[in-house]
């Protein structure tokens, strides 16, 4: 339902926007608002992200600009990513690995 009153609420700001009564400011500052949530990801979730996209942990290691043993920590749950890395699976997740190229 979220989903739903995000994006008619998305859609109604970028028609005010075209026609003039919301400026761009306004429209992007309302397009960070209706951001998707980040959750967090277990360890069984990122190794099933890494095999949809059949990535060794050096290639998904790469991508994120961190070192191979950081992301066998993650797989094995001894530390989990935070910041820019839990945003980059998200993205992963979301939108495949076509967002990076």
């Amino acid at each position: 339902m979220r989903k739903s009153i995000v994006k008619s609420i998305t859609n109604t700001v970028k028609d005010l926007n075209k026609s003039g009564l919301v400026d761009d400011i306004t429209m992007r500052n309302i397009e960070k608002l209706c951001l998707p949530d980040v959750k967090e990801y277990t360890p069984e979730k990122i190794v099933s992200i890494r095999k949809k996209f059949r990535l060794s942990q050096a290639a998904l290691a790469s991508i994120f600009n961190v070192s191979p043993s950081t992301v066998q920590k993650w797989e094995q749950g001894n530390k989990k990513p935070t910041g820019a890395s839990k945003k980059l699976l998200d993205i992963i997740e979301r939108k495949g690995i076509e967002a990076f190229v």
